[in-house]
């Protein structure tokens, strides 16, 4: 907010981006629907500078597709990419988990430190574990997406949490139009959130090890299953694991 508590271009930009995102992420806007600038400007009733620049900043992020000509179009992730996103960040965290346990020991203020960041991200967690039990895709992703949004800021390496954080937008986007199709979507999402905060905070490293194997092998069986299936579109029938 600008002075006076009026609205920058600055942070219309911003909201606009994180509208759409949101939009892209529910599943309201499709993959593979295309618009333009004009049309979001009039959607949102602002200009079109802001709206073009909320566009370019998602089509960085890899949400969205621009065509000079055309305007732009939310992106189509396939089964390989989804599987591939999926490997990335495994190989990320499985460095993450490889440094932590192999460096030395925090010192007593960065451990009460530790501690304290944990109380949120544990909070975070029951969250997203309650709305995956009870098959609520809307609540389950905005809690999954800053649990582990949190839980990468402990790391200290905002470049890895940014990189993670991209890669689960993304599956996410990928794995919505699926699951909303599914009548047994609470059968295949992930609830492990507050197992790995327990493990975490015990820092016991075969349990966090253990866990985060599971939250990879669920989003890898689900890929196998989709390439299986070869489902042209959501709702072919295979039932998938969210990531």
């Amino acid at each position: 907010m600008g002075a006076g508590g009026t609205v920058t271009r600055s942070t219309l930009r911003q909201q606009i981006a994180d509208a759409l995102r949101d939009e892209v992420l529910a599943g309201r806007m499709q993959q593979g629907r295309e618009f333009t600038v004009k049309q979001i400007a009039e959607q949102y009733g602002v200009s079109a500078t802001p709206v073009r620049e909320a566009l370019f900043d998602l089509s960085a992020q890899g949400l969205l597709e621009s065509d000079q000509h055309r305007g732009f179009r939310v992106h189509e992730f396939t089964v390989a990419d989804y599987r591939a996103m999926v490997e990335a960040r495994t190989l990320v965290m499985d460095g993450v988990i490889r440094d932590i346990f192999s460096g030395p020991p925090p010192s007593r203020a960065q451990a009460a430190k530790y501690r304290e960041s944990l109380v949120s991200v544990r909070r975070r967690a029951d969250e997203a574990a309650r709305a995956a039990r009870g098959g609520d895709l809307d609540i389950l992703i905005g809690y999954d997406l800053r649990f582990w949004r949190e839980l990468g800021a402990l790391v200290g390496n905002p470049y890895i949490a940014d990189f993670l954080h991209r890669l689960r937008v993304q599956c996410w986007v990928f794995a919505v139009p699926y699951l909303r199709s599914d009548v047994d979507v609470r059968e295949w999402l992930w609830n492990g959130h507050p197992a790995l905060v327990a493990a975490i905070t015990l820092g016991e490293h075969d349990a966090v090890r253990a866990v985060i194997d599971d939250y990879n092998a669920h989003a890898l069986m689900w890929a196998d299953r989709l390439a299986a299936g070869n489902p042209a579109h959501p709702g072919h029938g295979g039932k998938p694991k969210v990531p």
